[in-house]
């Protein structure tokens, strides 16, 4: 047990597999473990010291089956081999780590998800900026970014990262700002320090600079990147010449869409386990690689149009060419998973049917080419003629490998014919060995005159020459008397021995020859890495806008009209998920939406509860998200002026964990999006203030409302769901506000929700009518009644109205915005200044009130 203690107590926090003969044995805490996760034998042995010890094992080759299901567990799975044999071993068999296998760092399909990276991120947390990378092993794929803790909490939620790696004094101030959901690995400091990161980077790349990267700059990404390559070599992964390149994740190109908008808009995740998100709806995608590569467009649509247009024609192209979408797909799905294959190449996990995959893979590349060259669509041209076949090595796998050959290598037999004359040979002795057998009895035969002599075997001496009592004496003087029965005896002779040597040797020299070619073969493959990776992120490109034009044409999806401008116009517009899930034969109810920042900044929606104001305002939030991916729009008509942001506050989210309640979260989330907006920016606001009491809510809905209408520095655009309907006044007040309504129609005592949006506000909400359809007791619906009616008769309706006309004017009058200053106001850009030196951690009470009391002289001066 000295050679296991010493080995665990170098990775003690991973679940440690320690080979001894076939088997692989946990031992202590790691057996208890590993046999409640992989439900295995837990047995006791001593170790040695007159005490028991836990102990769990299973067979060497059932490790495929056993890793996954302790690394989904969430474990670290640290593999330690045999590394030398133990025959040849003159004490105890050398022993050591030859894999560290965890959440983040895995390239085994049972432990991956096909359609999502499995990325390991890398962080260095700042002062006031943090740098982020993100690696995927499995793909290659190598990602940073630099910026404030907002931007990266946006990340994290964005790429969702298996593991996360960072310095272990940092630990605490993560979990603060993050929270403690991720699964966490640290290190000490020295790892992440930047000439070490720089240094280990420059090495991996063969550079002597990081500046044709475009990551020169961000020297907190670096540290990342760095740290990230350190923990690979850690977990004993050196075979990385698939990451070829790292790339900075270039903020300005991409639409702000924070945790909050992504979680409300249901995009990739859904809150009900029975619902569709986005990403459902939209991928129809083909292979793997374009599934993952749908994902991350989702959650980061671009502002780029140039590049959005090239996106729109070709999904174009495709809805009208349905022979070339048809041609394309197929041939796709023959390609498979490219990008993963050829990582596993890359780092010598690939098995033989995995690299024949990736022959056939070149193969169906090459018919892709030339049919899109045929179109002589400018866009299509440009992406296929970066498409390369590898014509040598793809007809070098295919000379190679047997056409049917398994996938694994200990049972041989994928090496095709005439590949190597020594392997033919010894084929031809392993499997013409009978006939060669044959041909030796019947020379023997003939030989001696013993025409009842023949060959046989036994596990005890092999091959041997059978002879009866009666021709014993014509046996030959070369031969070797092995066995006497009662009517026969059996011998040897040189020439079977040898042949017999040949025979048991022929499957072991096989398999090492073929292992030898095939070995050969892979080192020859990796070297198209790049080209490789190229084919497959082109061809996940293809695929997505496959996907595209599938959907698009079948549920009646129009083309985005996109410009630079500042308006929204969207007609007949419809919800791309909710349609999907209608009963059969109903229909969804389009509408028309207008946005724009000179007559109809700000939408108050009113209506009941179930009447759609909330798909209504979801379903433009989306409808612009899937133009900005370039994808067609479910509506008649869109015409959108390019989105830099858009924000939700959607629907009641307890924080409960971080001890916040509904209402703060929700302040929270308001006031992310009043502190980012921009004249580009989409808001989505819907029941703002109903966490708290109702003349709170009201007050603040007001406010927020009034606060982005009368912003001096821009205009967003703004759709605002309440229920209260307070806040139709504000239309009258306020000239770019404008109110509408979910149609309800009354009959009898019943609503029949119309969902078509109307001009003008709503009265009434219909709470009754609902909680009647709800089956609420006909005694509490008709005290409801009652009350309500009360309630209204008393209410003076135009009260907050006036008074908040009466303010808002003297406001204006007073140059005095909803933050009580100018938001130039050099006092308080002074106070901030001051407030922002205050240390909090270290500030004692007296020295507190002395700083408010510095303060509130302050304003004094105003």
């Amino acid at each position: 047990m000295r050679q296991y203690n010493r080995i665990k107590a170098k990775y003690p926090d991973a679940l440690l597999l320690f080979r001894v003969g076939d088997f692989y044995e946990t031992f202590g805490e790691d057996a208890i473990k590993a046999s409640q996760i992989l439900g295995i034998v837990l047995t006791k042995r001593s170790n040695g010291a007159a005490a028991m010890v836990d102990l769990a094992g299973f067979p060497y080759h059932a490790l495929d089956n056993y890793l996954p299901k302790l690394v989904k567990a969430g474990y670290r799975v640290a593999i330690c081999d045999q590394l030398e044999d133990p025959k040849l071993a003159k004490t105890i068999v050398k022993r050591g780590i030859t894999e560290l296998v965890t959440p983040g760092v895995s390239t085994d399909d049972r432990i991956l998800d096909q359609k999502e990276n499995n990325f390991l991120a890398s962080i260095q947390l700042g002062e006031n900026l943090s740098g982020i990378s993100f690696l995927d092993i499995s793909t290659g794929e190598f990602l940073v970014a630099q910026g404030n803790n907002e931007y990266i909490d946006k990340l994290l939620q964005n790429f969702k990262p298996s593991e996360i790696i960072l310095q272990k004094n940092k630990l605490h101030r993560f979990i603060e700002i993050f929270g403690d959901k991720y699964y966490i690995n640290t290190f000490d400091d020295w790892v992440f320090t930047e000439d070490f990161a720089r240094e280990t980077l420059l090495r991996h790349f063969q550079v002597v600079s990081l500046k044709g990267f475009g990551i020169e700059i961000f020297p907190l990404a670096i540290i990342a990147a760095g740290a990230a390559m350190h923990y690979l070599a850690e977990t004993q992964h050196d075979r990385l010449s698939h990451i070829t390149r790292i790339a900075r994740i270039e903020e300005e190109k991409y639409v702000w869409l924070d945790r909050f908008t992504i979680r409300n808009l249901e995009i990739v995740q859904t809150f009900n386990e029975n619902a569709r998100s986005l990403l459902q709806i939209l991928d129809q995608t083909i292979s793997p690689m374009g599934a993952r590569l749908l994902r991350r467009w989702i959650t980061m649509p671009i502002k780029e149009r140039k590049v959005l247009e090239e996106r729109l024609d070709l999904v174009e192209l495709l809805i009208s060419d349905h022979e070339l979408a048809e041609f394309l797909a197929t041939h796709l799905k023959t390609v498979g998973d490219l990008e993963r294959l050829i990582s596993k190449v890359s780092i010598g996990k690939a098995n033989p049917r995995e690299v024949l995959y990736i022959a056939r893979g070149l193969e169906a590349i090459e018919r892709i080419a030339s049919r899109c060259l045929l179109t002589h669509h400018p866009v299509l041209m440009q992406l296929c003629e970066q498409l390369n076949p590898c014509k040598l090595i793809r007809d070098r796998i295919f000379k190679t490998l047997k056409e049917d050959c398994p996938p694994v290598l200990i049972k041989g037999n994928i090496i095709a014919e005439r590949v190597d004359e020594e392997l033919d040979h010894l084929r031809e002795i392993l499997y013409q060995g009978k006939d060669v057998l044959a041909k030796i009895q019947q020379r023997e035969i003939q030989t001696t005159g013993i025409s009842s002599l023949k060959i046989g075997f036994n596990n005890i001496f092999g091959y041997y020459i059978e002879v009866t009592n009666a021709h014993k004496n014509k046996v030959p003087s070369t031969w070797h008397r092995k066995q006497t029965l009662v009517n026969a005896e059996r011998y040897i002779t040189e020439e079977l021995k040898e042949y017999e040597q040949k025979i048991l040797s022929a499957e072991e020299k096989i398999v090492e020859l073929e292992n030898r070619i095939f070995n050969e073969l892979l080192s020859s493959v990796a070297e198209y890495v790049e080209p490789l990776q190229l084919n497959a992120g082109l061809l996940a490109r293809l695929d997505v806008f496959l996907s595209f034009a599938q959907l698009s044409a079948s549920s009646n999806y129009t083309r985005p009209v996109l410009n630079d401008g500042l308006n929204i116009d969207i007609r007949a517009g419809r919800h791309p998920v909710i349609e999907k899930q209608l009963p059969a034969g109903e229909q969804y109810i389009p509408n028309d939406v207008v946005l724009n920042p000179n007559n109809q900044q700000i939408i108050i929606l009113t209506g009941p509860n179930m009447a759609g104001k909330s798909a209504f305002l979801r379903q433009t939030a989306l409808i612009v998200l899937m133009a900005q991916i370039g994808c067609f729009v479910p509506a008649q008509k869109a015409t959108i002026g390019i989105v830099d942001k858009i924000f939700t506050r959607v629907g009641a989210s307890d924080n409960i964990s971080l001890g916040e309640s509904t209402f703060m979260v929700e302040m929270n989330e308001t006031a992310s999006i009043l502190n980012n907006i921009s004249d580009r920016s989409l808001i989505i606001l819907d029941e703002i203030g109903r966490g708290t009491s109702t003349y709170d809510g009201i007050s603040i809905a007001w406010s927020i409302v009034e606060y982005l209408h009368n912003h001096p520095l821009f205009k967003p655009k703004i759709l605002f769901a309440t229920h209260y309907h307070e806040l139709n006044e504000m239309a009258r007040i306020f000239p770019r506000i404008k109110n509408y309504h979910i149609a309800v129609r009354e009959v009898g005592n019943q609503v029949v929700f119309l969902r078509k949006l109307m001009p003008g506000g709503s009265e009434h909400s219909f709470g009754i009518h609902v909680a009647r359809m709800a089956g609420m007791p006909l005694k509490v619906i008709e005290r409801a009644t009652e009350l309500l009616e009360t309630l209204e008769n008393s209410r003076n309706s135009n009260s907050l109205a006036s008074s908040a006309e009466k303010s808002s004017k003297q406001s204006s009058l007073e140059g005095v915005q909803l933050s009580f200053f100018q938001l130039d106001d050099p006092l308080l850009l002074k106070l901030k200044d001051e407030i922002h030196r205050i240390d909090i951690n270290t500030i004692t009470p007296v020295e507190a009130l002395m700083k408010l009391h510095q303060l509130k002289k302050l304003l004094g001066e105003k």
